[in-house]
């Protein structure tokens, strides 16, 4: 069962004892994604995620943060999502001060050196220019723009290259001094440790942060991304994305969506791979997947498929849709879904780090952590009903939405597969 206690200085630490393993990890949990950015600082979210490794005061530049972690044998790395950015170090539990020596030093010393900028620069440029080549990236992103619209939400995180090539010292110091404070931040501790020793070491380390989050990102706006995003790209395989607009994550139906989508496309035994793939050969990877946010989410189906055969991969993508929304899910099938998805999460809580970003989620974005427990139950109280109930409310003709990939030039070819 997970703890937690909030410092003096407003920082929420939450921890979870796992007795079965000796690894530690150390997360920290920002409310400063993409979704914070406006038009003209797009991509600083990440860019300063990048910057954060450049050293301190105590381990003075990347090399020596690297060598801090790599001389015990542990693992670092950072991420930017929408809504959040996080930094973790997973270490075995007698070097547990080491992370969080690191994290510490790393996030209230940073010194964002203009040197140590115009170097990243290249770095963050090749890893845009990587996401453009990969289409299995770029099309989630492309449909997500559908989605959403031209709004923070519907932005990939990545940003611009405007951004990229003309960010300078004093924007980060801005950005990070108006959403790096104590009551946007959680730090959570997973591994097999004592919650009084982890708040006074924590304590120790980040006691000298301060201030308060200056604003909050802007609720979602209506805006009409369109049906249909078409990138006329030379492949050999076409990447598409079929899908709508569905719940946020604190929505009451959010684990009849999850269910649905596992029933859908959430594994080698689902509807999709075996409808699409198994049965015609249409596809190579095809998987569905919820994105859930605070105040709005999606369903989407993704593949990879036959160039020559992709009006039949659409088409049959949409059957599938249409099928599981007007006939009920067999209770049997809803039974195995439920199974997976539980079992899903056991596996994935084994690792300390998976664990550590399930209570640090919680707890800054929905108000509070999380036990399992209670999201066991929760995936055992959706019934049949209820999954129909979301299927008849989501897959809805106006809001089919399509993003493809490939090497095609006419739209109205994929417009006019739109439909039930």
């Amino acid at each position: 069962m997970f703890r937690k206690t909030t410092l003096e200085n407003g920082i929420r630490v939450v921890t979870e004892k796992l007795s079965g393993t000796q690894a530690v990890t150390v997360l920290i949990l920002v409310g400063a994604g993409s979704r914070y950015e406006t038009q003209e600082i797009r991509g600083i979210s990440h860019f300063l995620e990048h910057m954060f490794f450049k050293g301190g005061n105590k381990y003075k530049n990347t090399k020596e943060v690297s060598e801090a972690i790599d001389s015990v044998g542990g693992e670092f790395n950072a991420f930017t999502g929408k809504e959040y950015a996080g930094y973790y170090v997973k270490v075995a539990g007698e070097n547990f001060k080491v992370a969080c020596d690191v994290l510490s030093d790393m996030l209230l010393n940073a010194k964002f050196p203009q040197v140590e900028i115009e170097k990243e620069r290249g770095v963050i440029l090749e890893e845009f220019n990587m996401y453009q080549d990969t289409p299995m990236y770029q099309i989630g992103w492309n449909f997500e723009e559908l989605v959403f619209g031209n709004q923070p939400l519907g932005w990939d995180q990545i940003g611009t290259k405007e951004l990229i090539n003309t960010v300078m010292h004093e924007d980060f110091k801005k950005y990070n001094g108006k959403l790096y404070t104590p009551d946007n931040l959680v730090i959570a501790v997973a591994g097999n440790v004592d919650h009084g020793n982890v708040v006074e070491m924590i304590g120790g380390c980040f006691d000298r942060l301060e201030g308060e989050k200056a604003y909050n990102f802007d609720g979602l706006k209506k805006i009409d991304g369109g049906r249909l995003s078409l990138k006329e790209k030379k492949t050999e395989q076409a990447h598409v994305a079929l899908g709508f607009p569905a719940y946020k994550e604190s929505h009451p139906d959010y684990w009849a969506l999850k269910l649905l989508s596992v029933i859908l496309g959430g594994n080698m035994s689902s509807r999709m791979f075996l409808g699409v793939r198994e049965a015609h050969g249409l596809a190579y990877y095809i998987h569905t997947s919820v994105d859930s946010y605070a105040d709005s989410g999606l369903l989407v189906t993704n593949a990879g498929v036959d160039l020559k055969r992709i009006d039949q991969a659409i088409t049959g993508i949409i059957e599938e849709y249409r099928k599981v929304r007007d006939e009920d899910v067999p209770e049997a099938e809803l039974k195995k879904a439920k199974s997976y998805l539980k079992g899903k999460m056991i596996l994935n809580l084994e690792d300390s780090e998976e664990f550590a970003h399930l209570l640090a989620k919680y707890e800054l974005l929905r108000g509070g952590a999380v036990d399992p427990a209670e999201i066991t139950k929760k995936i055992d109280a959706v019934a049949v009903a209820d999954v129909a109930r979301v299927a008849k409310d989501i897959f809805k003709e106006e809001g089919m939405k399509l993003a493809v990939i490939g090497p095609y030039g006419e739209k109205e070819r994929f417009e006019k597969l739109l439909k039930f």
